[in-house]
């Protein structure tokens, strides 16, 4: 256990980004399950529309620090490659 004030309040700050951290994270991988039923069902403009909200997440907990810039650009080019495909 933490015994300094410092690093009691080290330990508070710890557990409330881990979390903030998990509930973010959560949020990125729901919005991908939604885009990728859409993509299931063939319903073109429900993907488009869930692409869109889905990238908007990543991009926030991107630049919250969740994810590295290059990992978030690789997940969305991944999921607009299936949205596009999907349109062919």
């Amino acid at each position: 256990m933490a015994n300094s004030p410092q690093a009691r309040k080290r330990a508070k700050q710890n557990t409330v980004r881990r979390l903030r951290n998990h509930s973010q994270r959560s949020a990125v991988r729901t919005a991908i399950k939604k885009l990728e039923a859409a993509l299931e069902t063939g319903d073109q403009a429900k993907a488009k529309e869930a692409y869109q909200a889905s990238a908007s997440i990543i991009d926030k907990a991107t630049v919250k620090g969740l994810h590295h810039k290059n990992r978030a650009a690789r997940l969305k080019s991944r999921l607009n490659k299936r949205v596009k495909e999907m349109a062919a």
